[in-house]
């Protein structure tokens, strides 16, 4: 009697814990890695072969980033900047071709195709195909996937930033979150300057961007110039938005840097997007010093931007200009997550 009840009890225990862990799934689906967290109805959705960007994040059937392509093939043919593509080896405008690291100037290899223009912007990793996914897994607590890229494996890549280097970046999805974590690691002989970021492009489905509100976790806005160049002379948020926590999107055109960024017990900063009821945190871990906010008019989105530092970071610093630039030590590492946390779906 006494040993069918303990194999009874048994059976009942298994399927709860089974239940449990099926909470959260993480899969491959051809070029697609897909991780799902269903007590949260939430789906984030991944193509590590386009640069490793995350082109959905579902709520409750709602995809909360902008992805304007009728499909991944299409996406792949013809890739522009939608989801959360990844920034690097820069983020942002440089004030001219070339770049400064520990006192000395690189001039950028026009001829290679990968750097452009007389102000280059986003650096040259944004949707390459060299991603490789070295961990896809799930538990009872969260479902993630791992990709790493070899930047030190890359001539084109290591002549335009002399630093032997790799990336790795976790999506990890956990109680309906969705965090981002980057781990950058120093195989140079020399510290190696971080000004890295990631482009997130946000929209809200409950109502339109006219009536979309933001609240910004910062002291203070960058001036810039003319070219979007910070001129180094910063100004109290309020200079621009009177209630920097409820900002009115509908009047606004944005393309702005912010800094001395408002921090919790934790160091994390929050920037958030309003709607009617839905709302997005994205929240910034410690090691992102600044947040850059574009909302373009016309537009349907809006990229709230978590940034290692400013914009122009690696030239300002070298002007004297700013004095925030983070760099990795030889051998050392970098790393921080930034996360993405809706409500009101």
């Amino acid at each position: 009697m006494m040993r069918r009840t303990i194999a009874a009890l048994a059976l009942c225990w298994l399927p709860v814990s089974a239940a449990a862990a099926a909470d959260y799934s993480a899969q491959r689906i051809g070029e697609i890695v897909r991780l799902e967290d269903r007590d949260a109805q939430t789906v984030v959705s991944i193509v590590p072969s386009v640069g490793d960007i995350a082109f959905e994040l579902r709520v409750k059937g709602e995809n909360i980033l902008h992805w304007p392509y009728a499909s991944l093939a299409e996406f792949a043919a013809k890739p522009g900047m939608s989801g959360i593509p990844f920034l690097g080896p820069w983020a942002n405008r440089l004030d001219e071709p070339a770049f400064y690291a520990n006192g000395t100037r690189y001039a950028f290899d026009l001829n290679l195709g990968n750097v452009r223009g007389p102000i280059p912007i986003h650096g040259f990793l944004t949707t390459n195909k060299e991603w490789q996914v070295i961990d896809l897994s799930s538990d009872a607590d969260s479902a993630w996937v791992t990709c790493r890229l070899a930047f030190f494996s890359q001539p084109a890549w290591i002549k335009q930033w002399p630093f032997a280097h790799a990336i790795e970046i976790t999506h990890r999805l956990h109680a309906g979150v969705l965090e981002v974590k980057t781990t950058i690691t120093n195989m140079s002989t020399e510290p190696m300057p971080v000004a890295i970021g990631f482009h997130p492009y946000f929209k809200l489905t409950d109502s339109t961007r006219d009536e979309w509100t933001l609240s910004v976790g910062a002291r203070t806005h960058w001036r810039l110039a003319p070219n979007k160049i910070p001129t180094g002379e910063t100004e109290p948020i309020e200079q621009l938005f009177a209630t920097p926590s409820a900002v009115p999107l509908r009047p606004l055109t944005l393309d702005d840097v912010f800094g001395d960024l408002i921090r919790d017990a934790q160091g994390r900063a929050t920037v958030s997007l309003i709607g009617k009821a839905q709302r997005l945190d994205v929240v910034f871990g410690p090691n992102y010093r600044a947040a850059v906010i574009w909302a373009p008019t016309p537009g349907t989105f809006v990229c709230i931007e978590p940034m290692a530092g400013i914009t122009d970071a690696l030239n300002l610093a070298q002007k004297g200009l700013y004095k925030e630039l983070q760099s990795v030590p030889a051998g050392g590492t970098w790393q921080e997550s930034f996360w993405v946390r809706p409500s009101g779906f």
